[in-house]
């Protein structure tokens, strides 16, 4: 992990700003300080990190290799003032909890793959993203809000995936591990010239069964059960966490020509707590994914110009099938077909359990220009301008309950699946939406050492109309080895297709009177560099966040539905440490502390934790082996108002891995512990599930990579 930290001069970093990223002096410039001088993330553009309007950090592929992360969330852990908790909805997909900020469904935090966003009708990321880490370069998150540049969902933080090209491989490698759970993963990469062409490509699959020994003592059947004197409930029982992932990257680039391709599949994925808070072993949600994106940029159509086209397609196909409640449940059912706790409500045995299988298809694309003009004194325009849109469209669906289905009156209801495909009782109305923007940025360094950024965008939306986020920032190269930041942005999310238009869903109701989020976020960043082994970041942050979009519960207590919930102010800070103490040893770490709290009710936000400590070290003790043990400690977290329970515990981890390369001059090993003490370490749930979630305990995995 890198922090983004100054360079002790400032005019030099300056002109690299102009150079292709493969020039010689840029190439001394990493031997020298590292590829993590440079970012993109920030502005769009490449960028020296010491003026980098942002708060920042740069995982690289040898960072991730030597934590020994096997996928993309185990890296995000390392971040300063980003934790991922499962969400309390059930599925357990993964929330990115950044400053105190997040909500059920996480559709705060954008992420990218290479720049380009691949939204889900949800909000946030496809539902089970698992992402594994062979394929990528880098990760570059941004902490903040960066709508400025990337328009929606950029509103707690921005996450930018870059995966990896021909330099970047060199070359064939095999690997595989296998390890506890019944861990099997494989990948193969291959990336080298082939005439004109650079060709990348890289292959992985993982697949697990999960830890089964993550149980819990009680679920929503079991609530169910003794208000009916019935033992239907699968609780005391295990979450379902299986997984079976296959994630496959093509690059391909020819002079100003590039080319990418990405499929992502997942199959047969467990539905954690059950997608009603009720165990589920058998259901499973399966996704296919394709993400294709073409690339034209130039710096010589025109003097002092650079321009840049994107043109990208997303598609994406899912198929789940759910059994909400257990076969044998009791449930009380209301004329619509829905569970209903009202008096009118009739008890109902469903003998297969309550069933759901509905089959979706999303479709987005878009074009995004932008063009850089470096040709007035001390300034550098950036211009942009777009279009995109997103689709979605229920292909099938069946289910044997619900509007349409049942109406309460029958006493018994077997497994057989009424189609309601192209009916009013669907669980989601076909949608779409058209978005286009422009955007203007500046980059002024109106004297020595001082630069501004200023930049604003604008968005329309087909669906609920315009928005207006900017951004300014002043950094100021105090001294050789000292940089301050000061920044201000304002950031929104638009609501989600399910939060808009889901109907006849027993889980949550749209909403089509929503309002966006929004965000205002002022931050104040020191980079203190004392010796060119020892980084130092602090940064201290405040935010006011309004009309948070929350599945709130309905008068009468049945059913959910999709508001503005809630504002939040938050505020806090992050200090961050990267010392190379020798030339063999390099220790890192992150103490970061947030206080956030209902505006409404003065009460801290629920399961976010106040404090974080993250500590790494990387200690090469024989030449071609190293060890890197790492520890997180995650605390000082709050129930919601409401919730009866007793206080959230505390948990440290620690993990440890040993690795050997080059053996023979041809094969990697590594042997990791995660959770070494088998610590039971345990996330926020809902209510229903007294214990809360407990996550995995002790595994330990190996490895082995071959080159040629």
């Amino acid at each position: 992990m890198t922090v983004l930290l100054s360079l002790p001069w400032s005019g030099s970093a300056q002109a690299l700003e102009g150079l292709d990223p493969e020039s010689p002096m840029l190439q001394e410039m990493r031997d020298f300080y590292g590829d993590e001088a440079f970012i993109t993330i920030a502005t769009g553009s490449r960028k020296p990190i010491y003026k980098a309007p942002a708060v920042a950090t740069v995982i690289t592929s040898a960072e991730i290799k030597a934590m020994g992360a096997r996928n993309l969330d185990e890296v995000l852990e390392t971040v300063a003032g980003l934790h991922v908790v499962p969400s309390t909805q059930g599925r357990l997909d993964s929330i990115y909890s950044i400053r105190g900020i997040h909500t059920s469904f996480n559709p705060q935090v954008l992420v990218l793959m290479n720049g380009i966003p691949f939204p889900h009708f949800s909000g946030g990321r496809p539902f089970h993203f698992r992402l594994p880490v062979n394929a990528i370069a880098r990760v570059e998150v941004i902490r903040g809000p960066g709508s400025a540049v990337y328009g929606a969902d950029a509103f707690g933080g921005v996450i930018n995936i870059i995966t990896k090209d021909a330099s970047d491989i060199q070359g064939t490698e095999i690997g595989g591990r296998a390890g506890s759970f019944d861990t099997q993963d494989l990948w193969l990469q291959h990336g080298r010239p082939y005439g004109e062409w650079d060709l990348a490509f890289s292959l992985e699959w993982q697949k697990s069964a999960g830890d089964r020994d993550r149980r819990i003592a009680a679920d929503q059947q079991t609530i169910i059960d003794n208000r009916f004197n019935t033992n239907a409930s699968l609780a005391p029982g295990a979450l379902s966490t299986r997984y079976d992932v296959l994630d496959t990257h093509l690059n391909l680039s020819r002079d100003n020509w590039q080319l990418r391709y990405w499929l992502w599949r997942q199959q047969d994925a467990g539905l954690g707590a059950g997608s009603a808070l009720a165990l589920d072993p058998v259901g499973e949600e399966s996704l296919t994914q394709h993400l294709v994106d073409l690339t034209y940029s130039t710096a010589d159509l025109v003097a002092d110009w650079d321009f840049r086209l994107n043109a990208h397609y997303l598609h994406r196909d899912s198929e789940s099938r759910f059994v909400a409640f257990p076969p044998g449940a009791i449930l009380p059912i209301g004329s619509d077909g829905n569970l209903s706790f009202s008096e009118t409500a009739n008890s109902v045995l469903f003998t297969e359990g309550m069933i759901g299988k509905p089959v979706g298809e999303e479709d987005g694309g878009g074009i995004d220009f932008a063009a850089v003009y470096t040709g007035m004194a001390d300034h550098r325009w950036r211009i942009g301008a777009g279009v995109k849109s997103f689709r979605f469209k229920l292909e099938k669906e069946e289910k044997n309950f619900g509007p349409g289905v049942i109406d309460g009156t029958r006493p018994v209801v077997d497994g057989t699946l009424t189609n309601i495909t192209n009916t009013e009782f669907v669980f989601l109305r076909d949608a779409s939406r058209t978005v286009w923007y422009l955007s203007l940025q500046d980059e002024w360094q109106f004297v020595p050492n001082w630069e501004l950024t200023a930049g604003v965008r604008y968005d329309h939306y087909s669906d609920f109309g315009d928005t207006v986020n900017p951004r300014l920032a002043l950094v100021w190269a105090t001294r050789h080895d000292l940089t301050a930041k000061i920044l201000y942005g304002r950031a929104f999310r638009a609501p989600s297709f399910s939060e808009q238009f889901s109907i006849n869903n027993p889980v949550g109701l749209g909403n089509p009177d929503l309002d966006p989020e929004t965000i205002d976020t002022l931050e104040l960043s020191f980079d203190y560099r004392p010796t060119f082994d020892l980084q130092t970041n602090l940064s201290v942050f405040a935010y006011r966040a309004r009309d948070l979009i929350e599945f709130a519960a309905d008068p009468g207590g049945t059913t959910r539905t999709a508001q503005n919930a809630r504002d939040q102010d938050g505020y806090g800070f992050e200090l961050e440490m990267d010392w190379r103490a020798l030339d063999t040893l390099r220790l890192q770490g992150y103490y970061a502390w947030q206080r956030s709290k209902d505006v409404e009710t003065k009460q801290r936000i629920a399961d976010a934790p106040g404090q974080m400590v993250y500590l790494a070290a990387k200690w090469e003790f024989l030449p071609e082996w190293e060890i890197c043990p790492q520890y997180r400690w995650i605390g000082s977290r709050k129930r919601a108002i409401s919730d009866p329970r007793g206080v959230i515990d505390n948990y440290s981890l620690v993990d440890v891995i040993i690795r050997k390369n080059r053996i023979f001059g041809l094969f990697d090993t590594a042997f990791a512990v995660r959770n070494i003490f088998d610590e039971d370490a345990r996330e926020p749930s809902s209510s229903v599930i007294a214990g809360d979630y407990p996550l995995e305990g002790r595994q330990a995995w190996a490895e082995i990579s071959y080159r040629f």
